[in-house]
């Protein structure tokens, strides 16, 4: 793995101090538009309950846009496919909130090399409730940065045409839109990294 980690003042720190083991490795305590201090840090075996619970509180129309469907509970089948990171080939990054005592999802960026192994497609999901506060972006710019590092050249993601979100998201981190060829329903966001 060839992160870099970042050095955190203390007083950012300080909300995920009782958590050693989060803040063990490679990651970064950024302020959200608000102010609100996150984790982000590369996805953990040890997270895949925090996963779970991420992806059950979504909404409908936010797990419909993730998935481009919807569904009433999260497959072990699935699961297993959203916790296999190998940081290199797949690689996924969280975003971590100090919460009445707990450490709790509400965002993670994930990639998926292709197979002509340059271009890498990928995903950012946000919880409903922390939406429009730059999270996305953060997540989004710690991907497409270790993305480059791995040596990929080409990000795309593909997205319903109604995703205005995500829409709007490429449109801010300079990914290119084209209606898919596949599909009119759908567009693909293209980023030349």
């Amino acid at each position: 793995m060839s992160l870099q980690t970042h050095q955190s003042s203390q007083a950012a720190a300080a909300p995920f101090s009782t958590f050693p083991e989060a803040l063990s490795g490679d990651h970064w305590i950024e302020p959200l538009r608000d102010g609100t201090p996150v984790l982000i840090r590369p996805l953990r075996e040890a997270d895949r309950e925090r996963e779970l619970a991420f992806i059950n509180g979504l909404s409908h129309r936010a797990r419909r846009f993730r998935f481009l469907g919807d569904f009433k509970q999260v497959s072990a089948t699935q699961l297993n496919q959203l916790m296999n990171v190998d940081y290199n080939r797949l690689m996924a990054f969280i975003a971590l909130i100090h919460d009445n005592g707990t450490l709790r999802e509400i965002g993670v960026s994930r990639y998926s090399a292709t197979a002509d192994e340059k271009k890498c497609e990928c995903a950012v999901t946000v919880a409903d409730e922390w939406q429009h506060r730059g999270l996305g972006v953060l997540l989004m710019r710690h991907l497409i940065d270790y993305a480059r590092r791995q040596g990929f050249k080409r990000m795309i993601s593909v997205d319903a045409m109604t995703n205005e979100g995500m829409r709007d998201l490429a449109s801010y981190l300079g990914f290119r839109r084209e209606t898919d060829p596949a599909d009119s329903a759908m567009v693909v966001h293209t980023l030349e990294l």
